[in-house]
C-alpha cells in the first residue's frame, strides 16, 4: 500500500493527540454517525481533487485535504443499479440478483428482495436512525421502498434518473416519493436531496445516524438551477437539453453537489455532530462520455478502469490522519461491513464478499487480505489479481481477451495476453468459479 503524506509532523502528531478524546461529550454518543453520499456517474477525473481544473469542488476537495483520498476505489458495478445493490448487502450483486439495471421500461414489478439484509437494517438494529434522500433505483414499486430495507425516511426518486424540476422519469411517471407514497414538491433534485439531509442531521443530532445522500448529480437530464423542466408526465423522454450545452451544465450540476456537501459538514458544526461524525464519498460508477475519467480507458457501462474505478473520500476528524493518499483496493460493498466494525458489530447477512477497510482509514500502515475482484456486466467480464486485470468481451459474436499489468499500465494500453498465456488461464479458471458461486440458484435480472 502507497500512502503519500501531504502534511507536517506538528499536525500529524496534532491530529493523533486529539484521537482519544471523548466522542460522547459531543453529540450524546459513543458510535460515530455516518454519512454516505454518493454521487451518480462522476468520473474519476471529475472533480478538482482528482486533478480537474475546470470544476471547482472546494468542499469535497476540504474532506480529502482533512482525511483520506483514494485512488484504486472501484465501484461494484459499470452501471446504477448492482452498484447500489452491492452497497447496501455488502456482497456481489449477483448474488442479489439485480446484475443490471433495473430500467423505468422494464421492470417496474421487480427489486431488491426483503430477504437481503441491507446496511440499513443492520445500523437500525443497534440503535441509529437511518434516512435516505434522493436514488434508490433498487426497485419502482412500493414493496421494494426503501423504509421496507430498513430505512426510516425516505424522500427522493426510484427510478435510474429523474427531470430535476418535473421529477418525472424516463417513462413519463412522476417519481418524487415521501416514504411509500408518491408526493411531489417543487425544488431542484441536488438542492432538495440536500436540504433533506440537512434537516435529518438537525432532529437526530442527540441519537447515533446513518444517513444516505445518493445523489443524482450529474447523471442526466443535464440541468442546472436555471434551466427548465424537460419532460412531464404522460411523456416517455431521456435525454433533452442541446447538446452544446452539457459541458457547462455539468461543471454546474456537480458544482451544486458540492455546494451541498458544504452545507452538510456546515450543519454538523452547528448541531455538534461535526467531530463524531465519519463522511464517505464516492461514485456509484465511471462517467460516460460527458464526463471525465482522467488517464483511465473506457466509460460507464465497461469494464475497463474508466468504468469502475471512481474517485472515493473519507472523512473523519481525529481519527483519520489529515492529507492521507491510499491505494489500496476498496469496493463499494466493503463500505457496509466497515461501517459495522467503526461500531464492533459484523455483518448478519449470509456469503458476505465485503471486508472491513477501517484499518486501512485509521492506521497508516495497515494493509487489506489479498483478493481477487470480479466484475461482470452484460457480455463483458473482468478480474483483479494483484497486479493483473483480465478482461474478457464478446465483440461481434467472437471472445476477445486481454491482459494488462496495472501497476504498469493504468491506462489498459497494451495487452499482454499473448506474453502471459498461463496466467490467463489461471485467471480464467478463477472467473469462472466465480461466476458459477456467485450465480447459483439466483435468477439475475440483466437489463
Amino acid at each position: 500500500m502507497i500512502y503519500k503524506w501531504l502534511f507536517t509532523v506538528t499536525v500529524a502528531l496534532m491530529v493523533t493527540s486529539c484521537q482519544t478524546r471523548d466522542r460522547s461529550a459531543n453529540s450524546g454518543n459513543s458510535n460515530p454517525n455516518f454519512i454516505l453520499i454518493m454521487a451518480d456517474d462522476l468520473g474519476y477525473g471529475d472533480i478538482s481533487c482528482y486533478g480537474n481544473s475546470y470544476i471547482s469542488t472546494p468542499n469535497i476537495d476540504r474532506l480529502a485535504a482533512e482525511g483520506i483520498r483514494f485512488t484504486n476505489y472501484h465501484s461494484n458495478g459499470a452501471v446504477c443499479s448492482p452498484t447500489r445493490a452491492a452497497l447496501m448487502t455488502g456482497k456481489y450483486q449477483q448474488r442479489t440478483g439485480v446484475e443490471g439495471v433495473i430500467t423505468a421500461a422494464n421492470h417496474r414489478d421487480v427489486g431488491l428482495s426483503l430477504d437481503e439484509i441491507t446496511l440499513a437494517e443492520e445500523l437500525g438494529k443497534y440503535g441509529y436512525e437511518c434516512g435516505i434522500f434522493g436514488k434508490w433505483h433498487l426497485g419502482y414499486a412500493s414493496e421494494y421502498n426503501p423504509v421496507h430495507h430498513g430505512f426510516k425516511k425516505f424522500t427522493g426518486y426510484v427510478s435510474g434518473n429523474v427531470d430535476y424540476f418535473s421529477h418525472v422519469d424516463q417513462q413519463g411517471y412522476l417519481d418524487w416519493w415521501k416514504d411509500t407514497v408518491i408526493d411531489d414538491e417543487p425544488g431542484y433534485t441536488t438542492d432538495l436531496i440536500t436540504r433533506y439531509g440537512v434537516e435529518f442531521i438537525k432532529k437526530n443530532k442527540d441519537k447515533p445516524f446513518f444517513l444516505y445522500l445518493p445523489h443524482e448529480a450529474p447523471h442526466y437530464p443535464y440541468q442546472g438551477r436555471n434551466s427548465k423542466p424537460l419532460r412531464r408526465v404522460g411523456v416517455a423522454k431521456t435525454m433533452g437539453a442541446p447538446e452544446d450545452s452539457i459541458p457547462v451544465l455539468y461543471k454546474e450540476m456537480v458544482e451544486v453537489m458540492d455546494e451541498g456537501i458544504g452545507k452538510i459538514i456546515k450543519t454538523l458544526k452547528e448541531t455538534g455532530t461535526y467531530e463524531n461524525t465519519l463522511i464517505f464519498f464516492c461514485s456509484d460508477n465511471g462517467a460516460n462520455k460527458n464526463g471525465n475519467n482522467g488517464i483511465l480507458r473506457g466509460f460507464k457501462g465497461g469494464v475497463y478502469e474508466g468504468g469502475h474505478r471512481v474517485p472515493a473520500v473519507a472523512w473523519y476528524p481525529g481519527d483519520i490522519v489529515a492529507g492521507t493518499v491510499c491505494d489500496e483496493p476498496v469496493l463499494s460493498m466493503d463500505i457496509l461491513p466497515t461501517f459495522l466494525d467503526f461500531i464492533d458489530k459484523k455483518p448478519s447477512g449470509k456469503n458476505i464478499d465485503g471486508v472491513s477497510f477501517k484499518s486501512v482509514l485509521l492506521d497508516s500502515v495497515e494493509q487489506l487480505p489479498e483478493r481477487d475482484l470480479f466484475w461482470s456486466y452484460r457480455n463483458q467480464d473482468a478480474i483483479i489479481s494483484g497486479k493483473w486485470k483480465m478482461v474478457v468481451r464478446i465483440v461481434n459474436n467472437y471472445e476477445n481477451t486481454e491482459l494488462f499489468n496495472l501497476d504498469e499500465d493504468i491506462q489498459e494500453r497494451v495487452n499482454m495476453a499473448e506474453q502471459h498465456p498461463e496466467v490467463v488461464g489461471q485467471l480464467r479458471e478463477k472467473l469462472i468459479s466465480w461466476q458459477k458461486e456467485t450465480r447459483a440458484g439466483v435468477t439475475n435480472l440483466t437489463d
